[in-house]
């Protein structure tokens, strides 16, 4: 029999294995990506993945797919009708923090060049291969996600603590968590 092992956390639920074998951990450098799981990662502080990935498709259409020159211009009446919106997370802060994301982002994409050209220098360009043997190996936070969160926060970045980007690192593959004994690992390392 062959089995695929995957990662502990991906479970039995449908969303969450495919999202585990298709998208967690492969390598984005596609900027409106970058700012999707940017936003998405400062929106999921304090809840789950799952609770956000059933939610990806609502913050999609609420977000203008995660245009940030649409977004940077969001006034009051869009702030209004997205504190309003049932399908994302509701919260003041987090909806404030996704426009000056916005912001923030696309200065860094007229400085760099890009975004990705940017974040991707907190991992010296390429994915770091951590080899974790136990999903409990796995840390919250590492010294690239503290340098990542400072340098976003310094200009003018927010709910990027380091908890969050490291997050966002595992999920725009910048870091392979895959543990060794997980399919994707070995087709993530190639």
């Amino acid at each position: 029999m062959n089995v695929k092992y995957r990662c502990a956390w991906a479970g039995d639920d449908p969303a969450m294995i495919a999202y585990h074998d298709l998208e967690w951990g492969v390598p984005l450098h596609d900027d409106r990506g970058l700012f999707e799981f940017l936003i998405l990662e400062g929106a999921q502080a304090g809840l789950s993945w799952s609770t956000i990935l059933k939610k990806r498709p609502a913050y999609r259409t609420a977000f203008d797919g995660f245009d940030a020159r649409k977004v940077a211009r969001y006034g009051d009446d869009k702030v209004a009708a997205l504190l309003a919106d049932a399908g994302i997370v509701r919260n003041r802060l987090k909806i404030g923090a996704a426009i000056r994301n916005a912001q923030a982002f696309l200065a860094v994409e007229k400085e760099f060049g890009s975004f990705s050209q940017y974040i991707w220098t907190f991992v010296g360009g390429g994915p770091i291969q951590a080899g974790r043997k136990r999903s409990g190996d796995v840390p919250a936070r590492t010294a690239e996600s503290d340098a990542m969160s400072k340098g976003l926060t310094k200009r003018g970045f927010s709910f990027v603590g380091s908890t969050i980007c490291y997050a966002f690192m595992q999920a725009t593959g910048m870091v392979n968590d895959h543990t060794v004994e997980c399919f994707r690992h070995a087709e993530l390392t190639q």
